[in-house]
């Protein structure tokens, strides 16, 4: 089995493949990202990394198995300025649909975010298969929902793990700050309301911070690696930064484990 995965970031697509228990000969990996492909390498050494994607042709490839991919999506997204197809991160979609139609792999899965149904139906065209919108808090500690175009086959909603923010925390509370308007006090200070909770999932007008030994404080790295079922210290070979970056761009592992397992039902493939 080979795979392609574009738009590769640090290969979140090898963790699940590897926990699935799928075994795959080759993994390209189109990414152009420096500091995720040093991730990359660092777990996964025998990643053959091409480049940019735009550079990628299928001709010059073996025979593709599996096409994953989750294409720049700030120009969908509904936090984003929704410029969608005119904005030139977004329309490197299409060289997805490129590859797909110049590899012709057995199975294609597509990830992107929650937007607009005039955009999501452009897309739909495209790939050929409507989407399933999966929320990452069924898998892990955060509210995260994404579509999912793709013809592996059966995809249904995966059952609720009911994983909490308690769970994945090295220590401290979890609490959240709502954000308040700001109120004319001496010194010209922003007031903030802190709200104790163990919280499922992080609220558009909300902050996560974590309560320890009475201070607050950001989440970890590895809590931010826990909510995306990344291993502990996966990402640790880049800095902090560049940690909370693609762990931020990067798929939720469990969501992906459970797409993945229905190519192994469907094959019988055997576990590694």
């Amino acid at each position: 089995m080979n795979v392609l995965s574009l738009f590769d970031g640090m290969s979140v697509g090898q963790i699940a493949l590897n926990r699935v228990g799928i075994k795959y000969d080759k993994y390209f990996a189109s990414e152009i990202d420096k500091f995720a492909i040093q991730v990359t390498q660092h777990n996964y050494p025998e990643t053959i990394q091409i480049g940019d994607v735009t550079q990628v042709k299928g001709s010059e490839l073996p025979q593709i198995d599996l096409i994953i991919g989750g294409s720049p999506c700030q120009g969908f997204s509904f936090a984003g300025k929704q410029l969608n197809f005119d904005d030139p991160r977004s329309v490197l979609f299409f060289e997805f649909v490129r590859l797909i139609e110049e590899c012709k792999p057995k199975y294609f899965l597509l990830e992107n975010v929650v937007m607009k149904k005039e955009y999501e139906d452009v897309i739909t065209q495209h790939m050929g298969v409507e989407p399933i919108l999966i929320n990452s808090n069924l898998v892990s500690a955060q509210n995260r929902k994404r579509l999912y175009w793709t013809n592996i086959p059966n995809i249904k909603q995966p059952e609720d793990l009911n994983i909490k923010m308690s769970d994945i925390l090295l220590s401290g509370q979890h609490i959240m700050v709502s954000k308040q308007k700001k109120e004319h006090k001496p010194g010209g200070e922003k007031s903030s309301t802190l709200l104790a909770r163990d919280y499922k999932g992080f609220g558009n007008q909300q902050m996560s911070g974590v309560m320890d030994n009475n201070n607050i404080r950001m989440l970890t790295p590895i809590e931010y690696e826990r909510l995306q079922n990344v291993p502990d210290n996966y990402s640790s070979v880049v800095s902090n930064t560049q940690r909370y970056k693609m762990l931020g761009n990067g798929w939720t592992v469990g969501v992906i484990t459970h797409i993945f397992k229905e190519i192994k039902n469907y094959e019988c493939i055997k576990p590694i």
